[in-house]
């Protein structure tokens, strides 16, 4: 091990890249390394609940939390209809419209993110995000890009583009996503170019919006989810980390009295999807009508829930420590966010995956490709097609064994701390 090093954490302002980078920090910690997390205030004490340092940069035009809570609720609202379309279809609305947002978030941070790389004065620094920040390439450390969505948002020609959730073999949905994707985002990818050409980086071609790392770049994909590549990825800067699950708190399951044997579900859409209440109660209500015990995360909308109303068989919160539930739980719904899939393979439970919008769709394709789960239609189904698929969870054994074979691989490989040797040797190579 190297002497500690100051290793700097930038995820995303998004609880799934920030969440894995908690996993990799929490096994650089115990190596002895200092992390400090770079992030927006809005995620103000999600890291220092871990013990982590902060360093703030805003991401977007501060304003007041009631304000925010309202661009958000609008924001989701005008985009319910949208999650219901398969992906081509949403490339010139949500998918667009996340772009321009992202690229803004860029431009926001370009403001403060330079003195924040001053004050922390990292060793390294570790990017999990989908755009480049120009500061990073300017500051004088190396720099590691972690990859938490889906294996596709580093490109190749065999396989599905990132968002499009095609098959494996289906050509003819590559090139209708990539046609539709590029001519959508080709205005905000010149505003991009321009930003990017101002403060001292080459442009990307259309469709990039950022780099693969010249020192080191971390996958989450495990490999029986992993394509087929037509060019394999260098493995001297590409390393797979099988999966990053964080190390969090037990949860003790709640009593359901006569129920208590019954098979335990968890419902959980992320703070996006939670969103949309009318289906979570849909959900909701079709539970209390089967055999089973659930565990519902309804996230920042618990208040839109009458308490009278759930049924006896459910039990709602608006937080749980969701490595410990996946791991109890014998069938996960979920919409096919990356850390609630590689939760799921992790401990071998199989997911209901009902995609809404960017790489839950391919994650949701991918996983019932490979036999790990079932795809369903976010909210064309019925309770007969919903009750089988969960039948059909619990009782495969096909799906259970290659569950059951891809958990002991993710565990046996412990992604976090595979991380963090990288990170120790890239520490030894370059400070």
């Amino acid at each position: 091990m190297s002497d500690g090093a100051t290793i700097a954490f930038f995820p995303e302002a998004a609880y799934g890249p920030a969440l894995n980078s908690v996993a990799i920090a929490q096994a650089c910690r115990e190596r002895g390394h200092e992390p400090v997390f770079i992030t927006d205030p809005g995620m103000e004490g999600v890291f220092e609940e871990y013990g982590f340092e902060e360093q703030y940069v805003n991401m977007t035009e501060p304003m007041p939390p009631e304000e925010k809570a309202e661009y958000w609720d609008e924001f989701i609202n005008r985009h319910i209809p949208n999650f219901d379309l398969p992906p081509h279809e949403q490339t010139d609305n949500y998918i667009k419209e996340c772009w321009e947002a992202i690229v803004e978030t860029a431009e926001w941070a370009e403001k403060e993110l330079p003195d924040a790389l001053e004050a922390v004065d990292p060793d390294v620094v570790c990017v999990d995000n989908v755009v480049m920040f120009p500061a990073i390439k300017r500051h004088d450390a190396p720099w590691v890009r972690i990859t938490s969505c889906t294996e596709n948002e580093i490109p190749d020609p065999e396989i599905p583009p990132y968002l499009s959730g095609c098959r494996a073999d289906d050509r003819d949905c590559f090139e209708r996503f990539e046609r539709k994707f590029e001519d959508a985002i080709e205005p905000v990818h010149e505003e991009f170019n321009e930003f990017l050409e101002a403060n001292g980086v080459d442009p990307y071609p259309l469709g990039q919006f950022l780099e693969t790392s010249p020192y080191l770049n971390l996958l989450l994909y495990p490999e029986p989810m992993q394509w087929e590549r037509h060019e394999p990825l260098d493995p001297e800067r590409f390393q797979y980390l099988e999966g990053c699950v964080r190390k969090e708190e037990r949860y003790d399951v709640p009593e359901f009295g006569e129920r208590n044997d019954a098979p335990l579900l968890y419902l959980s859409f992320g703070s996006l999807g939670a969103g949309d209440t009318d289906l979570m109660k849909r959900l909701i209500e079709f539970f209390g009508s089967q055999p089973y015990r659930c565990l519902v995360n309804v996230g920042e909308y618990i208040e839109a829930y009458d308490e009278s109303a759930i049924p006896d068989n459910v039990e709602l919160d608006n937080w749980f420590p969701q490595p410990s539930v996946i791991d109890q739980a014998d069938v996960v719904i979920h919409h096919g966010g990356n850390n609630t899939t590689n939760e799921c393979l992790y401990y071998g439970t199989p997911a209901i995956v009902m995609p809404y919008v960017w790489d839950g769709q391919d994650n949701a394709t991918r996983v019932d490709e490979t036999g790990h789960g079932i795809k369903l239609h976010r909210s064309e189904w019925s309770d007969e097609e919903l009750v089988g698929s969960i039948e059909r969870c619990l009782e495969d054994d096909e799906i259970r064994s290659r569950l059951d074979a891809t958990a002991e691989r993710m565990q046996s490989e412990n992604g976090p701390e595979k991380a963090a040797r990288l990170l120790d040797a890239l520490v030894e190579e370059h400070v």
